[in-house]
């Protein structure tokens, strides 16, 4: 389970990101408001322990943005904050839980998993960019009438660019999500994945193309109307 904590006081982020490492998850930290926001949407997280005061854009800004673009990730806010207003404000905004600080680990620990779990009951059928649409229950993309059947990984590898509202997805950020930190797969793996998707996005007429960024990655991007 991937979990990112967004907190500006490094010590405590990175404390936070070795008791969760210890704990099983994988954690990651970002130490600013837009940095939060940009890994929040890229869709490699399962989970985002957010902190109300950062800097460039506070938590609740960065939240009210992740719900407004339609992006469900669980939040846990955590802020030094205490008073009912700030709670509200954070749950008005979007957040699904909120702890102050200081924390018990135990604590943490809890609403984490009982906030993962609860993002296992909401159904959301697809997902879409531009022309494409992309079943999460058959795996089949369409753009139109048009359709195709991914398989597993290419379903995988399809639903993070998908998600990422044309962000950047490295390939290593591909590996680690799609084929596991031991699966043994390699940057290879990943460009003849890329390459099937191309092919098959092409089949159904999209307009949509994976575009490749040397040195950096993919991302999906449109070029022309919504015509299928």
């Amino acid at each position: 389970m991937n979990i990112l904590v967004v907190e500006d006081e490094r010590n405590l982020a990175d404390a936070i990101v070795h008791i969760l490492k210890d704990e099983d998850f994988n954690a990651e930290a970002v130490y600013d408001g837009p940095s939060g926001l940009a890994a929040a949407q890229s869709g490699l997280y399962d989970a985002v322990v957010l902190d109300i005061m950062l800097p460039g854009i506070d938590g609740i800004e960065v939240v009210r943005a992740l719900r407004h673009s339609g992006n469900s990730v669980p939040v846990l806010m955590l802020t030094a904050k205490t008073s009912t207003a700030d709670m509200v404000s954070g749950l008005d905004a979007g957040a699904d839980d909120y702890m102050t600080k200081p924390f018990e680990t135990p604590e943490l620990i809890a609403r984490l998993r009982a906030l993962t779990r609860r993002q296992g009951d909401v159904v959301i059928d697809e997902v879409d960019f531009a022309d494409l649409k992309l079943d999460l229950m058959t795996h089949d993309l369409s753009c139109g009438g048009r359709k195709v059947h991914l398989s597993g990984k290419e379903f995988s590898v399809m639903q993070m660019l998908m998600s990422s509202n044309a962000r950047v997805i490295s390939k290593q950020d591909l590996l680690s999500r799609v084929w596991g930190t031991t699966g043994g797969a390699s940057e290879n793996s990943v460009e003849a994945y890329v390459s099937f998707l191309r092919k098959k996005v092409a089949h159904i007429h999209s307009k949509v193309q994976i575009t490749t960024l040397r040195m950096l990655g993919y991302r999906l991007e449109y070029f022309g109307q919504d015509d299928c």
